[in-house]
């Protein structure tokens, strides 16, 4: 009769809950593109399923197979003999499946198995698209949920139905998932929730929660102080139907008159914590966040689950105030404040934070109720997938826009290791191990990099080509270099210029070849009449007959006592033009000082001596006057 009474109150705030909430779920969808054949080629909707890990940020292409064996996928197919692995460079396989006789997740598993990269069920029944979740009993064998790790999704039946025709017909169906845009991009910062509970004795689902608030804490961590998220933890109540406020059951599992309930963790009335202590613990964990976000460390939250999930478990029997308290005092937060903030859960009153968490439930806008438990929200959408570190993360990371991503998004446990096969399809330079493929959370990226200071520009697909003043000393810029005889020529220019030129005395691509140039043959020096010419490798020598010497620069070949008796001529010429010259000057100089010796005895001998144009004999300075 106990056990009838416990199914009945727990049946009874399920039906309250989801009667608040019809209309409201909201499935996550995703763009499903149909690349060929041209009959169905197009774009379509598909439901994520809530399981596996979606490549948010990213997107996937590739071949559609229809199984003719185990189409449900309820079964392993390596018991068929199929097998959905890619060959060599081959495109990945994605696996259509049809919908029913097991859960979704066992469909996934088995496809995941035989090398599937991603599976699509094709629904059975026209009608809107729905939401793919693992099972929720715990009786069943959940051993391999954790280990999906390849995208799900639920496509219409129309369009199952014409994929499955083309490929009858022998037409192969190539299909593109994008996940890139399955996240907004309100602004640089993400907001994100993660509705929870501090239950601990709730099956699988509880010990994986557990599990993923402590492997996430130091991402969360850093996020959160480096000002990139706005996170907020939230935790779902059920309130108590009037009818059954006075039971025993709704009494212990409910505070504050019955406004606020959570479900017995062991479904037991008799034995063990209740549902009480549940709601009091989680509305405790509220009011260290909302203490903490006050004080400017938000992130100490996740400290706190953490170390209260490790320090005070139900097992042990320390789930209870006195072990949460001693975990608040040693992260150095002021119990008092806490307790402020709790209020007295015994009167019949309102909550202010658990009525905040109540009205936070409903869905708002593009995100529909929360109604499962463990649920992330990304900028006001449900995240779908796997509760996982690194799936979680590449979700987070796939809601800043490109370029403004944190370099935790930038690690290699959330890449996607594209790189591995084939370098992702880009450029490398397999002699120096450089490559042009850069993995990222959102997929790989051809881009030629930045090595040793030095920046290599191109495609980053076919070509990249190092350039400025230090290229030269990676791999000779990737130009031709060679060494004969102790000499050493290089295609490569150690300056601020790019590519490659055969220097002088080659002819060639510079990139892979430069062939020396015969000189003598071609006839481009060492052509005079008295030239002898005899080709080196990248240059030449010419010598000349006899006493004769062979100017290079004129490519001409004089006498020796020829070009002495020359030069000594020139200097005659210079000395004698220089005596000229000097003859000239000083000639000049001496008629310029005698003209001025001569002007000036005039003047001394006019004023004391009469001249002849002065009719009067008077001195000149009388007349003057």
């Amino acid at each position: 009769m106990r056990t009838k009474e416990v199914r009945l109150i727990v049946m009874v705030w399920i039906i309250v809950g989801w009667s608040s909430c019809m209309g409201r779920f909201v499935v996550e969808k995703n763009n499903l593109r149909v690349t060929s054949p041209e009959s169905i080629r197009g774009v379509y909707e598909c439901a994520l399923g809530n399981f596996g890990v979606p490549q948010y940020g990213g997107s996937m292409s590739g071949a559609v197979l229809y199984p003719k064996a185990n189409q449900k996928a309820c079964k392993n197919f390596d018991d068929f003999d199929i097998s959905f692995r890619s060959r060599v460079a081959g495109l990945p396989t994605f696996v259509l499946v049809d919908r029913g006789d097991c859960y979704f997740t066992l469909k996934a598993w088995n496809a995941q198995r035989a090398g599937a990269a991603t599976i699509l069920v094709a629904d059975n029944r026209p009608e809107q698209l729905i939401t793919m979740d693992a099972p929720e009993d715990e009786t069943t064998d959940a051993d391999y949920l954790q280990n999906i790790t390849i995208p799900s999704a639920l496509v219409s039946r129309s369009l199952g139905s014409a994929i499955k025709t083309a490929i009858a017909h022998g037409e192969p169906v190539h299909i593109s998932l994008d996940w890139r845009e399955a996240l907004p991009h309100p602004n640089d910062r993400v907001a994100y929730e993660l509705w929870t509970n501090s239950n601990d004795e709730c099956g699988p689902k509880c010990d994986a929660q557990i599990q993923f608030l402590k492997r996430f804490k130091g991402a969360a961590q850093i996020l959160e102080k480096g000002g990139y998220t706005r996170f907020t933890p939230h935790y779902i109540t059920w309130y108590c139907p009037e009818a059954f406020l006075a039971s025993r059951q709704c009494k212990s599992q409910c505070i504050n008159g019955g406004r606020y309930c959570a479900p017995d963790p062991e479904q037991d009335f008799s034995r063990g914590y209740n549902g009480k202590d549940v709601i009091v613990q989680n509305l405790r964990q509220a009011c260290f966040f909302r203490v903490t976000n006050e004080s400017g460390k938000p992130w100490l939250w996740w400290d706190y689950v953490t170390d209260f999930a490790i320090r005070c478990p139900m097992k042990e029997e320390k789930y209870n105030k006195k072990c949460a308290d001693q975990v608040i005092h040693s992260l150095g937060v002021d119990v008092k404040k806490i307790d402020q903030c709790i209020g007295d859960i015994e009167a019949n009153t309102e909550n202010p934070v658990l009525k905040e968490e109540q009205h936070a439930q409903v869905g708002k806008g593009s995100r529909g109720d929360v109604t499962i438990l463990p649920t992330i929200v990304i900028n006001n959408r449900q995240y779908r997938g796997k509760l996982q570190r690194s799936a979680v993360l590449k979700a987070l990371c796939s809601g800043f826009r490109e370029t403004t991503e944190p370099p935790i998004c930038l690690t290699e446990d959330i890449g996607t290791n594209e790189c591995l096969q084939n370098n992702g399809g880009c450029w490398e330079d397999k002699t120096t191990n450089i490559s042009a493929c850069r993995d990222t959370f959102r997929g790989r990226v051809c881009q030629c990099p930045i090595v040793q200071g030095v920046k290599f520009l191109g495609d980053g697909y076919t070509h990249c080509e190092a350039s400025g003043a230090l290229r030269c000393g990676i791999n000779n810029g990737g130009c031709w270099k060679q060494t004969q005889m102790g000499k050493t020529y290089s295609a490569c220019r150690d300056d601020h210029s790019k590519g490659c030129k055969c220097p002088p005395g080659f002819k060639g691509d510079g990139l892979k070849d430069c062939q020396d140039v015969n000189e003598c043959e071609e006839k481009t020096a060492c052509q005079c009449r008295d030239c002898k010419c005899k080709n080196t490798w990248g240059s030449y020598e010419c010598s000349c007959s006899g006493s004769l010497l062979y100017i290079r620069e004129h490519d001409i070949c004089i006498n020796k006592d020829a070009r002495g008796d020359v030069s000594w001529g020139v200097i005659w010429i210079i000395f004698m033009g220089l005596s000229a010259a000097a003859l000239g000057a000083y000639t000049i100089y001496k008629y310029r000082i005698r003209t001025y010796m001569d002007s000036e005895i005039r003047a001394i001998m006019a004023q004391y001596m009469p001249l002849d144009n002065n009719p009067n004999g008077q001195p000149s300075s009388q007349l003057e006057l």
